[in-house]
């Protein structure tokens, strides 16, 4: 028989965050997530140069993120039109970080005066590889030289300031390059950065290294696994964050999507989010975000899709609960696997004094997992958090999986899988 959990609130993970908790934070108490993200847009904040930088989010909105629990990263971005020089980079960048003319350099050591104690993580740029002047995602009209030498003074401003500032590389798409034959950005930019006889000295300019990576789960692992192998092609071992993921539905009412990228039902987007999570806890990833917490009046000119676990209203989608209970069933892990992708989605966490197995369909008929056991008994939780203590027959349990939905596949599989069940075991047998 099953029994649901409540609406119990996970203890807090600094592992697990989202985006903009702000916009709802008694929602995001209830997440219990452990970090949050506020973006810093130049180009919004002081469109006037006559008039002083003003961030958009209240100082006290960031304070009260601080005083819920939650580490509050920064995102640095955005250069105003009458900042850009001819190339339409900032004015200045390659000049010295101290000289008043690098207009980046001077906003920059602003920026991280006004929050130095409270925001010690700094992502710089976004998604620079989006090559296409014409996207709305675009973001740098630079090279990789001059990207560098963006990072370079982010880094070497930041650290003058607060010594303890942690630098992010910023996250890139992977399929800006992937899809038109190119070699990756990532590994583009740290040849660049080679060539700089300071880097070593100076961490390459950055101590952590960021992912955004949307819609397919497998890909989570695969293509994190490939940009890791590129970092050690270059001699370098950064923890990774998968700072944004989401697979926004196009079938919710109150925010019917004309323009699909792929096809995503809100049960899916319910599923996607442990399965995402799990997949990058067993690609070695140090921390994950879902992007975002709530829609925004805004968000409708940026996205053709609802990316928000929260509806505009302050709804739930079906995904707020599910990454609720994934907080909470993957809180503590130490390590994770991949112990099977075929049929069935199989990820085993290590957890202490338990192992969780998260478990489902890749294909839109039923299956049956199988796990060995440890003891003679163990609880199997839904995404939803229902729970039921189950039996081992020959050392081994079985789980019947429902079907995936599969309105998107991908190759010979669905591109989402089913319903997510937790098997938990103890591992001193009962």
């Amino acid at each position: 028989m099953l029994s649901a959990c409540g609406s119990f609130t996970p203890t807090p993970d600094p592992r697990f965050g989202v985006i903009e908790s702000y916009e709802a934070p008694s929602a995001a108490d209830k997440l219990g997530i452990g970090w949050t993200r506020v973006r810093f847009h130049w180009g919004d904040e002081q469109p006037d140069p006559t008039q002083p930088w003003q961030p958009t989010v209240d100082d006290k909105l960031i304070d009260a993120e601080i005083d819920a629990g939650r580490e509050v990263v920064g995102l640095i971005i955005g250069i105003p039109d009458w900042a850009r020089d001819e190339k339409r980079i900032p004015q200045g960048l390659w000049l010295p970080h101290n000289d008043p003319n690098n207009l980046f350099a001077e906003w920059a050591r602003t920026v991280f005066r006004r929050y130095n104690g409270r925001i010690n993580h700094w992502v710089i740029w976004n998604e620079p590889d989006i090559w296409d002047l014409e996207t709305p995602g675009h973001t740098w009209e630079g090279d990789e030289a001059d990207f560098a030498q963006l990072m370079r003074v982010a880094y070497t401003v930041a650290k003058e300031e607060n010594p303890d500032s942690v630098l992010h590389l910023a996250a890139m798409t992977y399929f800006w390059d992937a899809n038109f034959g190119r070699t990756q950005y990532l590994d583009r930019l740290l040849t660049e950065l080679e060539k700089d006889p300071q880097a070593a000295e100076n961490n390459y300019y950055f101590d952590v290294a960021t992912a955004h990576l949307y819609f397919q789960p497998e890909q989570i692992y695969d293509i994190i696994t490939e940009w890791q192998a590129i970092m050690t092609a270059h001699g370098l071992e950064r923890d990774w964050w998968l700072m944004e993921t989401n697979a926004p539905p196009h079938d919710d009412p109150a925010w019917p999507a004309s323009a699909v990228t792929l096809s995503v039902m809100q049960p899916e987007q319910a599923a996607y989010i442990p399965q995402a999570m799990a997949l990058a806890l067993a690609a070695d990833v140090d921390r994950i975000g879902v992007f975002k917490l709530k829609d925004i009046d805004s968000d409708r000119d940026a996205n053709p899709e609802p990316f928000g676990l929260l509806r505009e209203d302050g709804s739930r989608r079906p995904a707020f609960d599910t990454y609720r209970i994934a907080v909470d069933r993957m809180a503590a892990t130490t390590s994770a696997e991949r112990e099977r992708w075929d049929e069935i989605g199989q990820i085993r966490l290590d957890q202490g004094g338990k192992t969780t197995t998260i478990l489902f369909t890749r294909l839109p008929i039923p299956q049956q997992a199988t796990v060995a056991a440890t003891g003679n008994s163990a609880e199997l939780v839904t995404m939803y958090g229902e729970s039921e203590r189950i039996q081992s027959k020959n050392d081994v349990y079985t789980i019947d999986l429902p079907p995936a939905l599969c309105s998107q596949s991908i190759g010979d599989y669905c591109m989402i899988g089913s319903s997510v069940f937790y098997l938990i075991q103890e591992n001193e047998p009962d």
